[in-house]
C-alpha cells in the first residue's frame, strides 16, 4: 500500500505548484490522479503531478500541453513517458514529525515576507542576485516566505505551504552560510506558526533534511520533454 505521508505529500506540493501557477495567471485542474494545466506553467514548476500511484501516462498527457519543454512530476516514480520525455532527476519525498521549538542560531533573525518589495529583495538572494519575477505577491496569499538576515541583509530563506494536514517546506536556501542554518530556522519558524503539523517536502540529496529529523519516505521523478 502506498505510505499516506508520500500522498500527503504529493498533494502538497500540487496545491502549492497550483498558487505558483495561479500567481501567473495560469488556471490549473485538480482531477482524482492528477493536477495539471493545459498551459505552460511559471519556470522550475511542473505542468502536471500525480496524486496518485494508479495515474497513467494517458491520465498526464491528456491534461497538458506535451510539446517541447513540457515537464510532468512523477510522484511516485511509476510513469513511464516516451514521445520525447526523458528523466530530469530524481529525488525522495521527506517527512518530519512535527517540530518543537528548536532554536535558531542566534545570528539569524527570521521574519515572514509580508510585501511586494521584501518578496523581490528574497528573491534575489534565493538566486543569487536575479530578479526574474518568479516570487509573484500573489503567492503571498496563500503560502508563508520565510527570511532570515544577519546585518540586515537576507541570508536565508524557504518556503511553507500549509494545508489542513501537513506544511510543505520548499526553496530552502541559505546565501554564503551554512545550510543548516536555514534548514534550523524552518524548523523554528514551523514550530511557531503552524504548530503541530508535520512537514513534508523534497531533496535530491536528503542529507541536509536528515539532519534536522527529516526522514526519506518515497522516490518521485521529474520528465522533461527536450525540444528539438
Amino acid at each position: 500500500m502506498t505510505d499516506e505521508r508520500v500522498l500527503a505529500a504529493a498533494r502538497n506540493n500540487a496545491e502549492w505548484c497550483d498558487l505558483m501557477s495561479r500567481a501567473h495567471g495560469i488556471t490549473g485542474r485538480f482531477g482524482p490522479a492528477v493536477w495539471s494545466s493545459d498551459r505552460r506553467t511559471p519556470p522550475y514548476y511542473p505542468d502536471a503531478v500525480t496524486l496518485d500511484p494508479a495515474a497513467t501516462a494517458a491520465d498526464v498527457l491528456d491534461g497538458i500541453d506535451a510539446g517541447p519543454w513540457a515537464s510532468v512530476k512523477d510522484s511516485f516514480a511509476t510513469l513511464e513517458l516516451d514521445g520525447g520525455f526523458e528523466v530530469l532527476f530524481e529525488a525522495s519525498w521527506i517527512h518530519r514529525e512535527p517540530p518543537g521549538a528548536e532554536a535558531v542560531p542566534g545570528e539569524v533573525s527570521w521574519e515572514r515576507v509580508e510585501d511586494a518589495a521584501a518578496l523581490r529583495a528574497w528573491e534575489r538572494a534565493w538566486s543569487g542576485g536575479q530578479d526574474n519575477e518568479l516570487f509573484l505577491p500573489a503567492i503571498l496569499d496563500g503560502a508563508t516566505v520565510l527570511a532570515g538576515r544577519a546585518d540586515g541583509e537576507i541570508v536565508c530563506g524557504a518556503v511553507l505551504s500549509g494545508d489542513e494536514r501537513v506544511v510543505g517546506v520548499s526553496n530552502v536556501f541559505a546565501a554564503g552560510r551554512d545550510v543548516d542554518d536555514a534548514w534550523a530556522g524552518v524548523l523554528a519558524m514551523a514550530a511557531r506558526l503552524f504548530p503541530g503539523r508535520a512537514l513534508v517536502g523534497y531533496e535530491s540529496d536528503v542529507s541536509a533534511a536528515a539532519r534536522h529529523g527529516f526522514t526519506a519516505i518515497g522516490p518521485l521523478r521529474v520528465w522533461l520533454h527536450e525540444g528539438q
